[in-house]
């Protein structure tokens, strides 16, 4: 009888551990990356990967919690964010085989201007305080004109970078989830894709202006370096880049998240 327990207990462990094996722990913003992960959920579950989805509200705690091994992926950052951090955090967080996903057009908001011709001059512009995101946000005011920045093929410019400013624009750096709030408040903020979709902004409709598909600013999925290569991951990003996740992105989003495979 005992042996029969042990043989059993043995059995009931073993049974635990592969299936323990085969979760897959990913870290994602609310919208797209999670509605996203959520769709391809089904699928990844009829190949044996429990895939399990955390939503953040910021861009910090989901890279963090890669690092720390809490989680094993996450999706909601291109790889100048990635980049950046990697650089200010002292970090070597990596761009997984074939990580690209889709591109979420960077857009300028307003809800004291219709058209940005009618930007008054000593006006104040909100951007996002994080080296590649208000860099972003500069680049795409100097492709309007509105500006002009000392290294133009910069990924990273600051506002201390614009070295023309005919307007005599005022800018506001603030974190990025809190952009959509501060539109009461500026005169023009530039939104992260996914922050102005939660906001219920429509990209290609409220947007005064926004990125072109030739945006440099593709959404990855990121790991550690000693993650990257693992099965379950090739399986998650098999699945994100299936023909129906491009229906899926398209049918849902009409244009204000873009696939890029």
């Amino acid at each position: 009888m005992l042996k029969k327990s042990l043989t059993a207990l043995a059995l009931a462990a073993f049974v635990l551990g592969a299936h323990a094996a085969d979760v897959l722990k990913a870290g994602a913003t609310a919208v797209p990356h999670a509605e996203i992960l959520n769709f391809v959920k089904p699928q990844l579950k009829a190949e044996g990967v429990d895939l399990q989805i955390k939503e953040f509200s910021d861009y910090v705690q989901p890279n963090a919690a890669v690092e720390d091994k809490q989680l094993d992926v996450n999706f909601f950052q291109h790889k100048p964010y990635l980049d950046s951090y990697n650089k200010d955090r002292k970090t070597s967080l990596v761009e997984v085989p074939s990580g690209k996903v889709h591109v979420e057009p960077f857009g300028a908001y307003s809800s004291k201007i219709k058209n940005i011709n009618d930007l008054k001059t000593g006006a104040t512009i909100a951007i996002p305080n994080d080296p590649s995101n208000g860099g972003r946000a500069l680049i795409l005011l100097a492709k309007q004109g509105l500006i002009e920045l000392k290294d133009p093929k910069s990924l990273t410019p600051t506002p201390l970078d614009v070295v023309k400013n005919p307007k005599k624009i005022k800018f506001k750096e603030l974190e990025a989830p809190l952009l959509p709030r501060a539109l009461a408040d500026v005169d023009v903020a530039l939104i992260n894709t996914n922050y102005a979709i939660e906001a219920k902004l429509n990209p290609t409709k409220d947007a005064l202006f926004i990125e072109g598909a030739d945006s440099p600013y593709t959404n990855i999925v990121v790991s550690r370096s000693d993650r990257a290569n693992d099965p379950l991951i090739g399986k998650l990003m098999k699945a994100l880049h299936s023909p129906e996740v491009k229906k899926f992105i398209q049918d849902k989003y009409k244009g204000a998240v873009v696939p890029a495979f």
